[in-house]
């Protein structure tokens, strides 16, 4: 059974005449990575974001089925869209820096998530997020737990972000860039933390990126997107091996050959 299915979804804002997405269609089981992939503005992050119900207002979405667990979220009550993000769906936000609240302490961040989703108290969320900050691999939690964003690293910082993201014990994280900004040595670090804890727990991953060394090192599928449309979708060797689309062939020849970088 999948977890997440999608099927023609659209995405259209206000005052345009062309879809930002038009027509997507994918699913995702349990413990499955599907990679979005494409240039920018080819709708990734929107299709991402269309799931969870966090574009803009003057966003029009419609699909002929977008489901979670076997539960409609397109037209859902808010009440339910925000048990699903956090509590069902984690997300892992590109620019880790943003999306802290540079006011409060990293710890404070991960245990307030904690106490949105689940009926814990104060002291029992703070144990909940030191446990987290430990499942990330943030060294010497107990006293990283009271700093600020500012004080952490790009790569720390993407730490606490996947924290959060796991804070509601989610079956599904959407991982939108989550190597952005950071350099070869951590990207790889952060890529193997979330097939770690992907893998402990099972979850189901949605990883959008531009980045085709991501995607044979992570997914099972790809999905490659142009100008807000699916234009192929397929098992990840396959595709390297023989893809079928003028425009996946041009993604692959633009790029290095994979392991060819140092």
């Amino acid at each position: 059974m999948n977890l997440l299915d999608v099927e023609g979804l659209h995405v259209r804002y206000a005052g345009q005449a062309e879809d930002a997405v038009e027509g997507v269609s994918f699913s995702l089981a349990a413990g499955e990575t599907l990679a979005l992939v494409g240039e920018s503005g080819s709708g990734k992050s929107t299709t991402g974001f269309a799931v969870l119900g966090l574009l803009p207002a003057q966003a029009h979405v419609r699909a002929s089925r977008l489901d979670f667990a076997g539960q409609a979220l397109l037209g859902a009550s808010e009440a339910r869209l925000r048990e699903v993000r956090g509590g069902g769906i984690g997300m892992v936000f590109q620019d880790a820096l943003s999306a802290l609240n540079p006011l409060l302490s990293i710890g404070e961040q991960v245990a307030e998530a904690v106490r949105l989703h689940l009926p814990v108290s104060r002291a029992e969320a703070r144990q909940r997020a030191l446990g987290l900050l430990r499942q990330v691999r943030i060294a010497e939690a107990e006293r990283r737990y009271d700093d600020y964003p500012h004080r952490l690293s790009g790569g720390m910082r993407q730490r606490v972000v996947i924290a959060m993201a796991l804070a509601g014990e989610p079956q599904m994280l959407i991982a939108d860039e989550p190597t952005t900004a950071l350099d070869v040595t951590i990207q790889a670090q952060v890529l193997r933390l979330l097939a770690d804890l992907q893998a402990e727990r099972g979850l189901a991953l949605l990883l959008i990126t531009h980045d085709l060394g991501v995607v044979a090192e992570m997914a099972d599928r790809v999905l490659v997107m142009r100008h807000g449309r699916a234009l192929e979708q397929r098992e990840v060797q396959a595709l390297f091996s023989a893809p079928q689309h003028p425009y996946t062939r041009q993604l692959l020849a633009a790029c290095p050959p994979l392991g060819a970088l140092p």
